[in-house]
């Protein structure tokens, strides 16, 4: 009976202590470890890929964000503040009745098919849009020029990039909005251009967050 006993209290102080090494290792020293490593090489995407600005942080790099007017009087779907660059649609977002769009990270595709009438109105009224929106004195925007990002939203409904060409199309309208040349703004654009990750993999891309960031900043000194 003894032996029993003792047999029995060795096997739970050995089950004990390893429960305790597995909790220090998985529980405080590797997350440490890791946390680390994180912080020490790859910080900026640690914590978020922030976007700040006057010393703020104003956004992540990897999530768009609307640029709207505040909602008027009995409207319901607030218009866009033409000032800034426009990011793509968001037609793709849930909702609920508590917050909407990006005011709550809500993640998810229109699941629509090419051929759906809601989508075709949808890009249908978007192209209009942005041809009317951008045609501006002595520059007009023809409907053959509207890439397919500025008129459909993106499978998660947060993509926070645009392609260089619907960037582009907005110079004219974003210097004439703001007082500022043309040149000066085509430049912001090229410089927030970044090309193929490694050289070959996705597409050509500008970060709208940091392109108004960067135009913000511009307005600040002018």
């Amino acid at each position: 009976m003894n032996n029993s006993v003792t047999n029995t209290a060795r096997l739970l102080w050995a089950g004990l202590r390893a429960l305790l090494v597995l909790t220090l290792v998985t529980g405080v020293i590797y997350p440490l470890v890791v946390t680390g490593i994180a912080q020490g090489l790859f910080s900026d995407q640690a914590n978020g890929s922030e976007i700040k600005a006057d010393g703020k942080v104003v956004g992540s790099s990897l999530i768009g964000q609307s640029y709207n007017l505040p909602l008027e009087k009995g409207q319901e779907t607030p218009e866009p503040d033409l000032k800034w660059f426009q990011g793509r649609p968001q037609n793709g977002l849930g909702t609920n009745s508590v917050n909407t769009r990006y005011s709550l990270i809500l993640s998810g595709a229109t699941n629509r098919s090419a051929d759906n009438k809601d989508l075709v109105d949808w890009v249908t009224a978007a192209k209009a849009a942005v041809v009317k929106d951008n045609s501006v004195n002595g520059y007009t925007v023809k409907p053959s020029e509207v890439p397919a990002d500025a008129v459909t939203s993106s499978g998660s409904g947060l993509d926070p990039d645009i392609s260089p060409q619907y960037a582009d199309i907005q110079v004219h309208r974003v210097a004439e909005k703001n007082g500022l040349p043309v040149d000066r703004v085509e430049k912001l654009v090229d410089d927030h251009t970044e090309g193929r990750t490694l050289g070959f993999m996705g597409e050509p891309r500008v970060n709208a967050l940091e392109l108004n960031t960067a135009l913000r900043e511009l307005l600040a000194k002018s």
